[in-house]
């Protein structure tokens, strides 16, 4: 559709305030945002509505237009709700860009002008399906009563006569269909997550056919806020984050229209999903708090102020102060400069929650911030929970990825790794600091093992790290002598320095990579001194007995 046909509703209510020669731009899609920077989630010819929560001063407005122009969206639509007027700041900036401005009236919901641009361009084609789109979306604009995505499904069955779920990318059931049959089985769920994953890797286009057993699926992409497949720069950047719809159908018979239909489908559920991502911005922002005060070593009391905000809205009802523990993850792949800690965070969040737990919102008590490469997780327990010994307390290493192994080993596709550490339940802030770098032991421990999906709990550290203090002396020379003389006398001799190379290496959990770029060397010198290392001690730094030996040898030296 055309910008102009929009000033021609005038349910819209749209008032034209800037870019009357840019009329007839077409509009291929919409989006609603308030981020200053939603470039991400661009994929160009969208009308941007925005209710300004993103401007603080006027300053503001020159930046935002800027990058909207470059993602190469077709106009800008600003809510009158907020602020009255748009401000003139925000005008001057869409003019200078050429950017087509139109107000929105404050009686005017974001979501009519959703219904009306999303049915104009793909609704229309659709003949009578369009009014089922029609339906699914009123449902899901109409707020929280509108019954969330099961809804949607639901009359998916009904009208279409298809049963469709979504499913998170570890194969977590968040929404189903209840007509025309049982719920879909874990197993069914995880294998599904699992091929979408692999086939996503592949860079082919959804939706994607899938069989199981006798059973043919069809599993589309839902991408947050609109994105199409070419908005991010590199797939890997959110296959581990992006649900997905699988529909027992094959879409390879279907019509152009109905086709359309699903895809409209999966932008109505996306708004759920964004919704979700924006109930998480206050429990991110706690734990990235929580985090900061421990990593700059501020006073116990203070963190146990912070803590006791926390508290509440991860546990709320809880009478007494609840038990804490720390996970840590990191999402790493190879040869790639994909910033890692973002991606980390938004699958622990969906990591920890329980297996078993369906819906969209199962998660409101993990609160996970990132910092560099790795996210870590604020794990409240209650405190009659925690106050029991034994195998069943809190967070478990072993039993956090049992079930979405499969699907995240499909995803990661023989180029990542995802490693997880899990510290002990402490009781006070003062324990807090100790629990976060028992997680990053943990996790470091973790890295040292074969697969691609790894975590390891605090007490495997008991067994090696904890302990080493107690190694006798004459035991601790002997092992790191055997270990580490032949080195130090290469590089006494050679100036090789094959100790920090070991230790670089080992940091980096054997990347190669990585390793080569925290040295600053080619990664074909770092293989020869890794060889000399090997060829030095007789020992294979690709088995992970070797490596822990090396680890041990290097903390007791």
């Amino acid at each position: 559709m055309r910008l102009r046909a929009l000033l021609d509703t005038d349910a819209l209510g749209l008032r034209l305030l800037g870019g009357e020669d840019e009329l007839d731009r077409t509009v291929r899609g919409v989006m609603t945002t308030d981020l200053r920077d939603p470039s991400r989630y661009l994929a160009g010819g969208e009308l941007v509505l925005t209710g300004l929560a993103w401007r603080r001063n006027a300053a503001d407005s020159e930046p935002f237009v800027r990058i909207l122009v470059q993602a190469g969206v077709a106009a800008l639509a600003a809510g009158e709700a907020e602020l009255g007027d748009v401000p003139e700041d925000l005008v001057q900036a869409c003019a200078r860009h050429r950017l087509p401005l139109f107000a929105v009236h404050e009686s005017v919901a974001f979501a009519t002008i959703t219904e009306h641009v999303v049915r104009q361009v793909s609704g229309e084609r659709a003949g009578d399906l369009a009014a089922v789109v029609d339906r699914h979306r009123r449902m899901m604009t109409s707020g929280p009563a509108g019954g969330g995505p099961d809804v949607v499904l639901d009359l998916l069955g009904s009208d279409l006569d298809l049963r469709a779920w979504v499913l998170s990318p570890t194969g977590r059931l968040i929404a189903g269909s209840k007509v025309g049959g049982p719920v879909l089985p874990p197993e069914a769920c995880a294998k599904l997550a699992a091929e979408h994953l692999a086939a996503a890797r592949t860079g082919r286009r959804g939706p994607h056919r899938l069989i199981l057993g006798s059973t043919t699926y069809s599993v589309f992409p839902i991408r947050s806020s609109g994105r199409s497949p070419q908005a991010s720069r590199d797939v890997r950047e959110t296959v581990l984050s992006d649900w997905l719809l699988a529909v027992e159908a094959d879409a390879g018979d279907w019509a152009e229209e109905r086709l359309d239909l699903l895809h409209g489908v999966t932008q109505l559920i996306a708004v759920e999903r964004d919704r979700r991502d924006a109930a998480r911005t206050v429990r991110r922002r706690l734990a990235q708090e929580v985090l900061e005060l421990v990593q700059t070593g501020a006073a116990p009391a203070e963190i146990a102020a912070r803590l006791r905000v926390a508290a509440p809205v991860l546990l709320p009802g809880l009478g007494a102060a609840p038990h804490w523990q720390v996970v840590v993850a990191r999402v790493e792949w190879e040869d790639s400069a994909i910033e890692a800690g973002p991606v980390a965070q938004s699958l622990l969040e969906e990591i920890l929650v329980d297996p078993a737990a369906a819906g969209p919102e199962p998660s409101d008590r993990i609160a996970v911030a990132h910092t560099g490469d790795e996210a870590i997780a604020l794990v409240p327990l209650p405190a009659v929970t925690a106050e029991h010994d034994g195998p069943e307390t809190g967070v478990l290493a072993d039993a956090l990825l049992t079930s979405v192994r499969d699907p995240l080993s499909a995803g990661l596709d023989g180029d990542g790794r995802v490693t997880l550490g899990v510290s002990a339940a402490v009781h006070s802030a003062e324990g807090l600091r100790g629990a976060l770098e028992e997680a990053r032991h943990a996790r470091r421990v973790a890295a040292a093992r074969t697969g691609r999906v790894c975590a390891a709990g605090h007490q495997e550290l008991a067994s090696h790290v904890l302990l080493l203090p107690f190694v006798p002396d004459d035991v601790r020379r002997a092992f790191t002598a055997r270990l580490l003389d032949p080195l130090r006398d290469y590089d006494h001799r050679h100036r090789a320095e094959l100790i920090p190379t070991l230790e670089a290496f080992l940091e980096s959990d054997g990347s190669w990579t990585r390793c080569a770029s925290r040295l600053h060397l080619h990664v074909n010198t770092l293989r020869y001194r890794v060889g000399r290392i090997e060829q030095l001690t007789s020992r294979d730094l690709s088995r992970l007995e070797d490596k822990l030996d090396f680890f041990l040898a290097l903390r007791m030296s």
